[in-house]
């Protein structure tokens, strides 16, 4: 074995504190790579390909009521591959043993053949048979919530109609894998179901004989998405069409999309950062390395080796020390991974996963981890390589030992002589300072970086649910329906108080901008639904204007107030009218367009009418309000306040917090490796300094604070700048992750600076106990013999 190979052996050996110390920050970058890269592109496809083989739509549409003669109409567009008319419902459902209202929509199935559009995934069972009138297959996640299977009965209601029937089979559809209810943001599957039922039995029910109410498209390849929707829209206007959009605006397809976006940023971020770090520990490493073997360095020179032997000795040092974090990322980031797309395949009701593993990936992850390794130590190993002989062989020239700042004001009298060797280190050596702390800062700042996130969601709990949406129940109806039906609810026992609101289907446009929403028209005054400004104070709806969330007037639209914004109505008579904006509103969940209801029931040429109402309701007789509800056929939808907020926990549980988790355990090797290289190297680079002071009459203990006392020092010192460190990283993630569905507040509370400083001490605390370990076997004949 060669010299420079036994050599790396021994210094891989000696540095093994050290290494592992880097290791670990490298696994946190590498794994939350490979983590989010595998999980993402897995999901990817597997989207992909769920789509193809269930002919999932491209274009969708719905409407009052179309005789079937009017599709022969679609085939003169230009651009459409495929035509399915449905008829789809709303229902009431009701399930034995469950007392809560439960709605759900049933949607036609051919009676002979299978779907051409949106083909149900059967998970058990079979799809219900051709002649059946009273056969349904249910969707998968509304089956497992309570516990339904093939044989089962449910009782429906459509249109006013009781009528029991036989669940068939269970089964799923890209449609409605995030299938939310009439007014909701998150699924509540025990509330809210999907059921499939042949065209000619529900249009018999629902009074739909040779009509169809809903249209899907699938488009040919080079089509014009905007020109087909146009056309769409042309064709059914007089049909009560309520405007055609496309796949990028179907709200599943849209979450997905959006989730998938969020752990392609993280693919990018947070191994950016954690690998930025390890770089910078790797740099200071070898640096410290090379300044302590300037002896060794030189000797080989003199005996023969050169320049390139040298440099290539220290890049297959940096290079063990990277692959042995290289593979454990890999490894950790693979399981990680695989539990990640499991969560995620239940989450998203996947039938099956592609779980992939991409070669690409894998070398992109190995690449830019030795790429930014070599790159980050470029400078130390060519001052290895190029340091003459004879300017090795000579020490390094002594710091410059002037007074300190501590010792020219005069407070050295009050610091014993260990405290006053700590200051005096630190102040003649501020370069070295100086890295250390930004390095412990960096590690300080990961950790409050992935554990904010729980913050703004509890932020976003508390100003959703406790200051703006303080209703218990939202009842959303089928129709339109007359005012005084606000009074018949008011008078059922329990209901404390109701509000009524008019929500209207629009496309919102302003310049170039458009998008496709509702405006809600809410009463003045309102106690139960509040609108807050962006200083979170109730502020009350003006008689005229419109006031738009500051998400959607700032980034979708682009709009301020003052500025007219147009309201194209996709409903009713199809209105046109344009309102000024006056004000935006705070909003962290979805967005919204706010109007005077009166006014908006006027702009639409219609005479007082709501389309739901908020309940504060006495929980004593809030089981048998559930029951009434049920009954009624007018009901689209029930939202209960409470379990909107188990929801939306459960799945930020399943989502961010969990990722935030495996990144917060990433980070906390991240902070003791950063520590642990810093008070190790430290060691290195005075053991013979210290062993002099033991040799001349100071203590373990004295030795060990001058050395400990001075990393304990630093640590502190970097808790602040890393909290400004925490708070920039913070920002930029509640920035990135930004879109129309949520957005994650700045919020960083007490408690998170305190885990964070925590963590970092307590990192401090274990390195301590290894040094001191290493203090008290340090052999002080054999430090202070000199190195020829």
């Amino acid at each position: 074995m060669r010299a420079l190979n036994r050599k790396l052996l021994r210094d891989l050996w000696l540095m093994r504190g050290m290494t592992l110390a880097i290791s670990l920050v490298i696994i946190g970058g590498i794994s939350t790579f490979i983590m989010s890269r595998v999980t993402y592109e897995s999901l990817k496809l597997t989207q992909t390909s769920y789509y193809i083989n269930q002919r999932f739509a491209e274009v969708f549409v719905s409407l009052v009521r179309a005789p079937e003669a009017a599709a022969e109409r679609f085939a003169e567009l230009p651009g459409i591959n495929q035509v399915e008319t449905r008829v789809v419902a709303a229902i009431n459902i009701q399930v034995e043993g469950f007392d809560d209202p439960i709605t759900g929509r049933i949607v036609s199935l051919p009676d002979f053949g299978a779907p051409r559009l949106n083909v149900p995934y059967v998970r058990r069972g079979r799809l219900p048979v051709a002649g059946a009138g009273n056969e349904v297959a249910i969707s998968e996640a509304f089956a497992d919530a309570h516990r339904l299977k093939p044989g089962d009965r449910i009782a429906v209601i459509i249109r006013g109609h009781r009528k029991r029937l036989n669940i068939v089979g269970i089964v799923l559809t890209p449609e409605y894998m995030y299938a939310i209810p009439p007014g909701g943001l998150f699924p509540d599957y025990q509330r809210y179901g999907i059921l499939w039922m042949n065209r000619k039995a529900l249009a018999t029910a629902y009074n739909m004989d040779g009509a169809f109410n809903n249209v899907v498209f699938s488009l040919q390849s080079g089509a014009f998405e905007r020109d087909v929707i146009d056309g769409i829209d042309l064709i059914l206007a007089r049909y009560g069409g309520l405007g055609a959009y496309s796949r990028k605006d179907q709200f599943s397809h849209r979450f997905i999309t959006d989730e998938l976006h969020a752990l392609e940023i993280m693919a990018t971020i947070f191994p950016v950062i954690f690998l930025s770090v390890a770089t910078f520990l790797l740099n200071i490493v070898i640096s410290r390395l090379v300044s302590t073997e300037r002896e060794q360095i030189a000797t080989l020179k003199a005996f023969g080796y050169a320049t390139s032997q040298i440099a290539m000795h220290y890049v297959k040092l940096i290079i063990s020390i990277t692959s042995f974090g290289i593979v454990l990322g890999v490894a950790l980031g693979l399981w990680f991974a695989d539990a990640l797309c499991s969560m995620y395949q239940q989450l998203y009701s996947f039938p099956y996963l592609h779980f992939i593993l991409n070669p690409a990936v894998m070398s992109q992850a190995v690449l830019v981890t030795l790429f930014a390794a070599l790159a980050g130590t470029a400078f130390a190993v060519r001052r290895a390589a190029q340091l003459p002989p004879a300017e090795g062989m000579r020490p390094e020239p002594p710091l410059n030992y002037r007074a300190t700042l501590i010792e020219r004001i005069g407070l050295q009298k009050h610091l014993d002589e260990p405290s006053r060797m700590i200051i005096r280190h630190i102040a003649r050596q501020p370069v070295k300072a100086g890295l250390t702390i930004l390095g412990i800062a960096a590690a300080c700042g990961i950790l409050m970086m992935t554990n904010f996130q729980r913050d703004a969601i509890n932020w976003i709990i508390e100003v959703q649910y406790g200051l703006s949406s303080r209703e218990d129940l939202t009842v959303m109806f089928n129709d339109p329906t007359p005012y005084r039906a606000l009074y018949s609810l008011g008078a059922l026992e329990g209901v404390n108080n109701i509000e009524g609101f008019r929500s209207v289907s629009a496309r919102l446009v302003h310049g170039h901008r458009s998008y496709r929403f509702k405006v809600d028209g809410i009463e003045p005054g309102g106690k139960l639904h509040r609108i807050l400004n962006p200083s979170l104070e109730a502020i009350d709806i003006p008689q005229e204007g419109i006031i738009l969330s500051d998400y959607l007037a700032t980034e979708i639209l682009q709009i301020a107030p003052g500025q007219l914004l147009t309201i194209e109505v996709l409903e009713g008579n199809r209105s046109v009218f344009k309102v000024p904006v006056v004000g935006t509103s705070r909003q962290y969940l979805g967005v919204n367009a706010y109007m005077n209801r009166s006014t908006l029931n006027r702009l639409m040429h219609e005479g007082p009418a709501i389309s739901g109402v908020q309940l504060s309701v006495d929980p004593e007789y809030q089981i048998n309000l559930y029951h009434q509800l049920r009954d009624m056929p007018r009901v689209a939808g029930t939202i209960v306040r409470d379990t909107a907020i188990e929801q939306f926990n459960e799945m930020m549980e399943k989502t961010i917090l969990w990722f935030s988790f495996i990144t917060a355990l990433l980070g906390a090797f991240v902070a003791f490796g950063v520590v642990y290289n810093s008070a190790r190297i430290a060691f290195s680079e005075r053991s013979r300094e210290l062993a002099s002071l033991r040799v001349l009459g100071f203590t373990r203990a004295e030795v060990g604070y001058i050395l400990l006392g001075e990393i304990g020092l630093l640590t502190l010192a970097a808790i602040p700048p890393g909290f400004l460190v925490g708070i920039g990283l913070s920002s930029y993630i509640a920035k990135s992750f930004s879109s129309d569905l949520y957005r994650i507040p700045m919020i960083v509370v007490p408690s998170t600076y305190a885990l964070a400083a925590s963590i970092v001490l307590i990192s401090f605390a274990v390195t301590a106990a290894l040094i001191w370990r290493q203090l008290s076997r340090l052999d002080l004949i054999e430090v202070l013999k000199t190195r020829e």
